[in-house]
């Protein structure tokens, strides 16, 4: 008899560890999810720069802001990073190519600013976030 109650209470410990492991896990993986893309910084930088979407904070949370419109997003907490590189990209592909070993921007009055591409990894970059 105390040797199935050890047993049991042996299974009940296993089945909390377990539990609480498949929690940490969960856990990690929507924090991981939840993170943005990496980029490089000083390429990334100087590109936003020019873009027309900016956060803005609110009471809420953070909202995506169009400067040219004025048209406002408000994106749960948890989207509103992927959105916003959404809108990036979205707005990269118009005004965005690669010439030789610059960006080239094309602003909306057809005025050009090139950004010089300083390392392969920018270059990689510039390729496998904006798709250019």
């Amino acid at each position: 008899m105390s040797e199935e109650k050890s047993e049991a209470s042996l299974v009940k410990k296993v089945f909390i560890f377990a539990l609480l492991f498949g929690f940490l896990v969960m856990g990690v993986l929507a924090m991981k999810r939840a993170l943005p893309e990496p980029k490089e910084e000083r390429i990334y930088k100087a590109i936003k720069v020019y873009s027309p979407y900016k956060l803005e904070k609110r009471i809420g949370g953070l909202s995506i802001i169009n400067t040219k419109t004025d048209e406002k997003e408000k994106p749960s907490s948890a989207e509103v990073l992927y959105r916003l590189d959404e809108l990036d990209k979205e707005w990269a592909k118009e005004h965005l190519s690669v010439e030789g070993s610059d960006v080239v921007i094309v602003r909306d009055n057809n005025e050009t600013v090139k950004i010089l591409i300083q390392t392969p990894q920018e270059r990689a970059f510039i390729k496998s976030f904006f798709g250019i």
